[in-house]
């Protein structure tokens, strides 16, 4: 009996292949952006309890016979969503369908996602191509991967039987996980790149890229409360929050911490104001960058700038769902981007 593979490297460097990997992260990492885009849209569109149960193999195909729809849809029925929400608007089979498609997608761009993720793996691995030191990092990304999928049906799950819509906190769990996802890959690779052209030392991350993430997350985290609790629409004026800087409205009744945290309108106010914070440390990061590549610098300043133009628009549009998504789409880049000028400045010296 032969020992079986193993995913670390052998010495024999001319067998790696860290090019052909890093390309394949990067194509990995454009399919997660893709999943993080479908994600806005079920959300924007009120999909995401339409599949009430948790199929991992089966569910991979959609209803195919009008006896299946009627079922999916009679299941649909039982949850409080469609007994509060959905049946009283007046629900169609057709309008089910619609709702139904976009969480299906999104079910599978997951699947796809894990079978795009694993068979490479495991054949860079069979040819021993994965250079020293990275094979924890990249089973590390697969088994978050899988983490990432119990995390939806747990996001799910809190809305089949006492509330009409997802925890926020979970949904939150859901979408920074998705990005921390996204954020690993691209690192990896921009390891891998730079390992190709003779830097054997990975970045490592500096103060001012601690910095910079940590203000970055903090905005992430309330612009996922900000949608998980609907909050974006308790205002569309900008600047001002109903005629007021400080809107009111504001609950204070269970505390400041409870406030922080399930407050539609305190969290809205938060998250269009702290993104001027991030702004700040970006643009700080974009300079410190500019020396060692300049189109990188550019990048995070246009991703950024989109993102402050989007985040306005959609709130004075009353949350259009076209905006909307571009926001949560280019929120992704905004953390790609970042990923990239963090990396940059935790490079060794040449």
């Amino acid at each position: 009996m032969t020992d079986p593979i193993p995913l670390n490297l052998p010495t024999n460097k001319a067998r790696t292949r860290p090019i052909a990997i890093a390309n394949w992260l990067y194509s990995v990492a454009f399919l997660v952006f893709i999943m993080v885009v479908v994600g806005g849209i079920t959300r924007l569109t009120e999909s995401g309890l339409s599949i009430t149960e948790w199929k991992p193999v089966t569910g991979a195909l959609p209803p195919l016979s009008e006896a299946d729809w009627l079922s999916e849809f009679a299941k649909y029925q039982q949850i409080p969503e469609y007994r509060e929400i959905s049946g009283p608007a007046g629900m169609t089979l057709a309008d089910f369908k619609f709702i139904y498609f976009w969480e299906w997608v999104h079910r599978l761009l997951g699947r796809l996602i894990g079978v795009a993720f694993a068979l490479p793996l495991l054949w860079f691995a069979m040819k021993r191509a994965i250079p020293s030191g990275y094979s924890w990092r990249l089973v590390a990304l697969l088994a978050l991967g899988g983490l990432q999928g119990t995390i939806g049906w747990w996001m799910v799950s809190s809305g089949l039987s006492e509330r009409t819509d997802v925890s926020h906190f979970r949904l939150a769990v859901h979408l920074l996980t998705a990005l921390f996802i996204l954020g690993g890959l691209v690192w990896t690779a921009l390891d891998l790149r730079r390992l190709a052209a003779g830097h054997k030392r990975p970045a490592r991350m500096t103060g001012l890229g601690i910095a910079v993430l940590a203000v970055l997350l903090v905005q992430l985290l309330f612009g996922a409360y900000t949608a998980g609790l609907n909050a974006g629409y308790v205002s569309s004026t900008w600047p001002l929050m109903n005629e007021y800087f400080i809107p009111g409205g504001i609950n204070w009744d269970a505390g400041t911490w409870s406030a922080l945290n399930n407050d539609p309108y305190l969290i809205h106010f938060i998250h269009r104001w702290w993104a001027w914070v991030v702004v700040g440390f970006l643009v700080i990061l974009a300079r410190r960058v500019r020396p060692i590549d300049r189109s990188a610098s550019i990048a995070i300043h246009i991703a950024f700038g989109s993102q402050i133009l989007l985040g306005i628009a959609t709130v004075m549009t009353g949350i259009d769902i076209h905006l909307a998504v571009l926001h949560q789409a280019v929120g992704a880049l905004v953390v790609a981007s970042t990923i990239w000028g963090v990396h940059l400045i935790g490079r060794a010296p040449q």
